[in-house]
């Protein structure tokens, strides 16, 4: 019943068959060196086995290039001083060249009632069950599905999808009110310009353009650098078109 055995004399390691010792062949694995002609190794018959160079390496790295493309840098504003730089995207944290401030990047998504000041450069997202009241949020993109009652300095996008009333300023370089969505900013409001397809109850002042579209009615002051009004939008209050040095 013996398949194989080492010999007690010398160590050698011994297959056995039919009741006689065979030496086990060893076999060896070399890297062929660039420049140089593959490796031919010896064949018991059918002519010599001819090492091939794999071509996986490249084939990844082209895909890669196709389907992984490296992202661009990503800008930030400082939260200290209103510096704004760019940092590398896959960063969660960063220091401004100018006043040498730590800044967080960290993403939060809000399932519960939140009581925490909020303070990065990442993006917040309050989801149905979240909410937000009485600390101040800083942050880059907000998108709102569930409570927001506090003050909001966002350097990016504010996404408003729910209804409620939002206490305190409001800064942001987008204001969005997507469609269904009722909200009343109970503070001032500043944007770089507005896109609003909801029911907005607010005093806002945008640098550059308010864009009232179908389902939209703004109530307020409402003061720009230019309105545009699509069929079925409505606008109570007074309206303001002022040059974008009077309205930053």
């Amino acid at each position: 019943m013996v398949i194989s055995t080492l010999c007690r004399s010398c160590g050698q390691h011994m297959d056995v068959r039919d009741g006689k010792p065979v030496i086990r062949p060893k076999h060896a694995t070399r890297l062929a060196s660039p420049g140089k002609p593959p490796l031919q190794y010896p064949t018991t018959g059918g002519g010599p086995k001819v090492a091939v160079k794999s071509e996986k390496r490249a084939s990844t790295g082209f895909l890669r290039k196709i389907f992984h493309r490296e992202r661009p840098p990503r800008s930030i504003e400082c939260y200290h001083c209103s510096n704004k730089f760019n940092v590398v995207p896959a960063a969660q944290s960063s220091q401004c060249p100018k006043c040498g401030g730590y800044i967080s990047l960290t993403d939060y998504e809000i399932d519960h009632a939140w009581r925490r000041r909020i303070q990065t450069r990442g993006d917040v997202k309050i989801l149905k069950e979240g909410s937000i009241i009485g600390v101040q949020v800083q942050c880059h993109d907000l998108t709102v599905l569930g409570k927001l009652a506090a003050p909001v300095d966002c350097s990016g996008v504010l996404r408003i999808r729910s209804h409620g009333k939002i206490v305190g300023n409001v800064s942001c370089a987008e204001l969005r009110v997507e469609r269904g969505a009722e909200v009343e900013f109970q503070g001032d409001v500043r944007a770089e310009k507005a896109y609003i397809d909801g029911n907005v109850k607010a005093q806002l002042t945008c640098t550059g353009t308010i864009v009232l579209e179908k389902k939209a009615h703004l109530q307020g002051l409402a003061r720009a650098g230019g309105l545009v009004v699509k069929a079925g939008a409505k606008h109570s209050g007074l309206m303001e078109v002022v040059s974008p040095e009077i309205a930053g």
